[in-house]
This record gives C-alpha cells, structure tokens and sequence, in this order.
C-alpha cells in the first residue's frame, strides 16, 4: 500500500521536539487514516483487540506479563520490516498504551501459553512416574530418567494415541457387552453365546417329567410344500420383535419382500405365489386383532383355502381341523413373565390402546355385551391408574395368557355361567398347558439367545443376526412395592402357573438339545478318527502287500508258512477296512466300500509321500500284529 508523501519523513528515525516544545504531528488526518486501514486489513489486530476491550472472562486487573516475557515475533521478515515503520509513526505514549494491551489481552498467545505449560507439565509428571516404574521392573537396563526433549515429545504422543484409541473404542464398541472389553474374551477361545441371559447358572432343577417326545422338537418343515407356521401373537410379550425376526432376519432361498414405509412383508414359497407364513407381519390380521388358539384353529385353514366366510360356521369344525392335519399347520408363540407383562399392558393401556378390532370369536360368534362388558365407558382407558386397572373384573389382561392358549370352546366360550369358577380354571390351565406343550415352538421372552437356538434347531432354519436381550423395558421403570406386586400376582395366578410349567419345559427343552449337539459332535469327532485309522492301515497292508509280491523267492526262504498267512491276511483286511470306513459319513464311506470291491490290493500302486507320523502308527500297528 502507496504511502502519503508527508508520511516519508517519518520512515526515519523520529525527531525528539525541543523542551518546552509540544509534540506535532504532520498530517494528522491521513496518519489516522492509514492507521484505520492497517487496523481494518489485520483482522484481530492490536487497534479491534483496543476497540473490544478485554475477553469475557478475564478481569481487569489480570496481568499475563509472567507468561509473556518474551516479546512476540514477526511471522515473517516482511511483516516486521512494514509493521515497524508504520507503528512509530504513533505517539510515544500511545505505542506504548496499545504495546501493554497487545501483551494483557492477546487471548490466543495466552492459551497457547497455559497449554505449552500444561503439556510439558504432564509430560514432566509422566516422565518420572514411568521412569520409577521401569526402574522397579526393568532396574538400570531402562533408565527414563535420562531421557531427552525427544523422548519427551514421544513419550506425549504414545499417551495422546492411547487416549484417542480409549475414545474411538468406547465410540464404537459402548457397554460391557463387546468381546473386546472382557477380559473372557482373551483367556477363552470362544464364550459361550447360549449361556444364561440373566447371568444365572446354566443347570436347574427341573419340576416336572417331560418324556423325550416333548423335549425333542425337530419339525421337518417344507417350504416348499404345504406347510405353514402360525405365530400366536400375545400382546406384550415381545411378539413384534420375534414377528419382525421372521420377515426380516431368516435365512431363505426367497427372502420375503419387505417394502419401506410398510409393516407386512412378502413371504412367498419359492417358485409359487403362496405364503409360507401366517403373522402380523405377513399376513395381517386376517383372523382378527391378536387373535387367541380359538380364533386361529378355526380361521387360518379358511383363510389359507380362500374361504373366509367359513370361518362363522361352526359345524366345518371337523373339517378343519381334518386340513390343520394334512398342511401342517405349526403353531408358535412367545411368553412372558406375568407380573412384568401385566404391568407392560397397563403402561400401553395408559397411552391410549384399547384393542376394540379384537373379535374374540368363540364357538362362531362375538361375546355379547353382558358376557364381555367394557372397563371404561369413554373412547379409550388412556391415562388410568394402576389402581384403577387393577380393580375391574372384566379385565382381559389377567390371565391373558392362558386364556389365549387354551380352548375356550370346553368351557362355554365367554359365558361365566356354564360351569363353577373353581372348575373353569383347572379346565383352562390344562388345556392352555397342553396345547403348550404340542405347539411346535415357543419361547420365552426372557430367553432371547436360547429362543433363536430351539426354533433354528425346531425348524432347520437359521437367522442372520442374533437376537437381543433387553433387560430395561417400561415394565421395569414402574416401580411398585411388595403389597401391589403380589396382587398382581394374585390377579394372574393361572399366568403364574402356565409360565412356571413353561419355564420348565423350555429350559429342560433347550438343555436337551445342547447335549443332543455335544454328542453329535463327539460322534463326527469319532467317525473322523476311524475313518483315517482305516486309510492308515490299507496304506499300510497295500504297502506290505506290495514288497511281498516284489521278492517272493526271498519271502518263502525266510517264512515257510508265507502262503497260509497270506490267505488269512488277505480274507481279514478288507473286512476290517470295511469295519472302520462304515462308521464315517455316508458319502465318503460309499466312496471307500466301492473302492475296495474293485481294487485288488496286490496291484495298488505304494504311497511315497506318506508322513514321518503316519509311519509311526503304523510301526505302532506293526507291532501289535
């Protein structure tokens, strides 16, 4: 920027004015206006840091020339030599004011004061904190004490790496879950992912005598075919998550279709335009809101056959259950514990759900009005008490449980008048207990990992990720004391009983097949093992077999009874070739049994690239012939 002609003198040296003298200036206007523009063009310079006072924050009184003593340097050689000039072209006593306020309020040399200090602080802290630590372990071979600026610095930068490293794990991997942060997950090779969800020990007493029939649940499902699974869908029992596990985590050769911004999904049988699956999220509600055993045992085979009006006649009853039996009809379903489920309903309840599209159909009609009065007389029960839920009797969440899983036709449906109370509650317990147990599946909400594992087992099916457990619900943010908690245990005393019998039961189910699998396993172990037992030992006697039919003059010389031991060998080895090779896997041993019915072992070609360790077996086989 060109300078005002009166300006040049002042590139010079200034001149002191004589004693007596007051101090003048030349051009006094366009001296302001060049120190405006400097001012204006060097954003947060000296003359805005004046304009704007001290930072927030910082008092008055503040003095940084402790940490300042050094003066500041020019950012380069040709900024110094302009800026120098042009600030002496200032008063003595104004360069001075702006020079002190440049060093108090000069915020950004300040904080990178306070944090060269606190760094080198740490570092220095470090330095002898490692330094007494590998003198204890290392003693003189490790000596930090001596260590250099540079040391220092790498020193800083390993902390600063482990921190960031600290920050980006706890980013990417939150919560105690994550095998990376168990210390199982170095001194084991691979946990257990089935063990128990509520950090409980794996083996229980068991309370009940379940024959192997109802412990082994292997459905041998066609897809392809005729069969069908029918979800039971139970409100608040985590029914949506599993339901949406069934459209969207399976492994299958047709995916089902599901579409954004839609809740029911595709699921066709491959090749054909029929569905394979009967839910919420398949399907719809074709047989109603949540409908119970009652409603689907009589709606799904009408449905499924396009013949919907069915459904409300009553005497096709026999009929379909005669076409549950020829399609496979494989009813599942999901449980819960009744205290926390009860307690789950009434906080949905509380957020305006009513469930009025229910049709309860029992028997080929609706309830009347009088078998099933209403607890509220408004729109919805939203906003009610627990206290209030509690006290109606014609609540449908107690006992919900069992009066969705059992017949409901045995005990006159929703009439209360049928039969005693006393004897329509044994009647519904044991049916509900009973069609439990024959269902093809069901799990327990509690369990989510062992859920996964018996229906992949039940049905040869296997899911993509695995399930969750979530152990904070908003059942478990209401807190209730011990007097309220045992009323409701009270009002569901069926509930309680249904899911101790089906806690059993699943528990004793899933232990079952853990052991099936381990057996299995050693099984295969085994069949490994013989199966290369019998190819050592044909190598062997095709080798043996071979140097004998190389040198027979030298043979009959050195063992006269060659002949009948030759016989003998040769009916005993492929009986015990075929012995050991008919306990491996099918494949292979069809392989091996054709081989040595075709093969004549006194032309089969030797091995010469057999190992060091399968010479020693077979010097240990040697032997024990």
């Amino acid at each position: 920027m060109a300078l005002p002609a009166c300006a040049a003198p002042a590139l010079r040296p200034p001149l002191q004015p004589e004693r007596g003298a007051p101090a003048r200036t030349t051009c006094p206007r366009r001296h302001s206006r060049v120190e405006a523009e400097l001012a204006a063009s060097r954003p947060g310079s000296v003359a805005a840091s004046v304009r704007a006072g001290p930072p927030r924050g910082v008092s008055r009184g503040f003095n940084s020339q402790q940490l300042l003593d050094e003066p500041l340097k020019a950012s380069s050689s040709l900024a110094g030599a302009v800026r120098a000039p042009l600030f002496a072209l200032l008063p003595r006593g104004r360069r001075r004011r702006m020079r002190d306020l440049r060093r108090r309020w000069d915020l950004g040399s300040l904080c990178r004061a306070l944090l060269t200090r606190g760094l080198a602080a740490l570092g220095h802290s470090l330095k002898h904190v490692l330094g007494a630590i590998f003198s204890k372990i290392f003693g003189p071979l490790a000596s930090v004490g001596n260590m250099d600026e540079k040391s220092n610095k790498l020193l800083l930068a390993l902390v600063m790496l482990f921190l960031f490293a600290v920050i980006v794990l706890q980013y990417v991997c939150p919560g105690t879950e994550c095998q990376l942060l168990r210390l199982q997950a170095f001194s084991s090779p691979m946990p257990d992912p089935y063990r128990s969800e509520d950090e409980s020990s794996a083996r229980f007493l068991p309370h009940y005598n379940f024959s192997r029939s109802d412990l082994l649940r292997k459905v041998d499902f066609d897809i392809k075919g005729d069969d069908l699974i029918v979800f039971l869908h139970i409100q608040k029992t985590g029914g949506t998550t599993f339901g949406r596990h069934l459209v969207r985590n399976i492994q299958l050769e047709q995916p089902c279709e599901c579409r954004v911004g839609q809740k029911k999904c595709t699921c066709h049988r491959p090749g054909k335009r029929e569905t394979w699956l009967f839910s919420r999220f398949s399907t719809g509600w074709s047989c109603g809101l949540h409908a119970d055993w009652t409603e689907l045992t009589s709606c799904v085979p009408a449905v499924v056959d396009g013949k919907r009006d069915a459904r409300l006649r009553p005497s096709r009853w026999r009929i379909f259950q005669i076409l549950d039996a020829a399609r496979n009809f494989h009813y599942i379903t999901i449980l819960r514990d009744p205290v926390s489920r009860y307690l789950s309903e009434w906080r949905h309840v509380q957020r305006g759900a009513t469930w009025k599209a229910s049709l309860h159909v029992c028997d080929g009609r609706p309830p009347t009005s009088e078998e099933l009065p209403s607890c509220y007389t408004g729109d919805d029960w939203s906003g009610c008490p627990l206290k209030e839920f509690m006290d109606c009797p014609y609540n449908l969440a107690n006992n919900r449980q069992v009066r969705m899983l059992s017949d409901l036709t045995l005990v006159g449906c929703y009439n209360l008048s049928v039969m005693p109370e006393k004897q329509r509650n044994k009647v519904l317990l044991e049916s509900a207990k009973s069609n439990l147990k024959h269902m093809a599946f069901f799990g327990l909400t509690e369990y989510q990992r062992k859920t996964q594992y018996l229906f992949e087992k039940t049905f040869n099916m296997n899911f993509i990720s695995p399930f969750t457990q979530y152990n904070t619900t908003r059942a478990s943010s209401v807190e209730i004391n011990e007097e309220i908690q045992k009323r409701i245990e009270g009002l569901n005393f069926l509930d309680m009983e249904l899911y101790s019998y089906a806690k059993d039961l699943f528990l004793q189910r899933y232990q079952f097949m853990r052991q099936k699998d381990h057996q299995e396993a050693r099984r295969k172990r085994q069949e490994q093992r013989k199966f290369l037992k019998g190819r050592i030992l044909q190598t062997h006697f095709q080798n043996q077999f071979q140097g004998q039919s190389q040198n027979p003059s030298q043979n009959q010389s050195q063992n006269p009874n060659l002949n009948a031991n030759q016989n003998v060998t040769q009916n005993l080895i492929p009986n015990l070739i075929q012995n050991l090779t008919q306990s491996s896997s099918q494949n292979l041993s069809q392989k091996e049994n054709q081989g040595s019915q075709k093969q004549n072992p006194g032309q089969e070609q030797s091995d010469s690239n057999t190992s060091n360790g399968t010479n020693d077996y077979i010097g240990s086989v040697e032997k024990w012939r």
